[in-house]
């Protein structure tokens, strides 16, 4: 038996298929099946029921799948805490939201690349609900995303919030939000919802709301006086300083806005959870150095 069957088993197990764990271990499917395979034979037990759609473990599997994931992750702590952490080796997937990549996602990464400088990094800028699908689909290691995610097989790692302030542009005065567009966070977000009920109720129907995923885009729609909306000073930092837009008090101060960084639980990977602990200092240190 050996490590490397046994990461094989996990991952076929977590992923429910051999082609799906090829892919997460850069492995070609044949290599995969015959690990599994033997693996099965020196056990002399069946691990998987093998029919129709993804695979189900046994009862032996079960248990098994318990053992490998203490073992694994054992493995893995012994290398980081006893070895040198710089020489891990491998893919980290990392997803954030654009509120963060505009704020503290350098800096994470800077400090993530110095701990780990042989780790290689896939990055991917989205907005926290397609982060959390991915996160839940495991294509991603760990997710900075508007959170926290409620799921039982997710942990999460609070970060500090961000303060939401309105903006409008210095060409245009116009603050009344019965005659201005409203600009906001994509309609598939918490920001967008909690902002359309709230000014539904204080505007009524002449209320008007766009909607956009790219912040940066809509900081430069409220620049060119065609909106005004609530974001963060983390990213409306650069208009302001070149004097494009300014704030402004409407009357409503939105909630402001929950991060996380959040992973699966299951298996463990000591370099995951090691990255958003990274994730959290780097942002604590990021919130008291910067003015919101």
């Amino acid at each position: 038996m050996t490590f490397d069957q046994i990461k094989t088993f996990l991952w076929v197990a977590r992923l429910g298929g051999f082609r799906r764990a090829a892919e997460r271990l850069n492995l070609s499917q044949p290599a995969v099946s015959t690990r599994i395979a033997n693996l099965e034979a020196e056990l002399r037990a069946p691990l998987f029921e093998r029919g129709q759609g993804e695979l189900v473990l046994t009862k032996h599997g079960t248990l098994m799948l318990s053992y490998a994931e203490q073992m694994l992750f054992v493995e893995e702590e012994i290398k980081q805490r006893v070895a040198n952490p710089s020489e891990a080796e491998g893919l980290f997937r990392v997803g954030a939201s654009e509120t963060i990549a505009q704020a503290w996602l350098p800096e994470f990464l800077k400090a993530f690349s110095e701990q780990y400088p042989r780790v290689n990094v896939d990055l991917t800028v989205d907005i926290s609900l397609t982060l959390r699908a991915d996160l839940l689909e495991r294509k991603l290691d760990l997710a900075l995303l508007m959170g926290p995610v409620s799921e039982f097989s997710v942990e999460n790692v609070d970060l500090p919030t961000f303060d939401l302030h309105w903006y409008r542009s210095t060409m245009n005065p116009q603050t009344d939000l019965s005659q201005i567009p409203v600009i906001s966070y994509s309609s598939k977000t918490r920001p967008y919802r909690e902002l359309m009920s709230e000014l539904s109720r204080r505007v009524g129907p002449k209320l008007r709301v766009y909607a956009s995923a790219s912040l940066s885009a809509s900081l430069k729609m409220i620049a060119a006086g065609i909106a005004v909306g609530p974001y963060p000073r983390a990213l409306a930092n650069d208009f302001l300083a070149s004097g494009q837009i300014v704030e402004f008090d409407p009357g409503y101060q939105p909630q402001p806005l929950s991060f996380t960084a959040s992973y699966l639980s299951e298996p463990r990977s000591f370099l995951v959870e090691n990255s958003a602990q990274i994730a959290r200092e780097v942002a604590e240190h990021w919130d008291r150095t910067h003015l919101q």
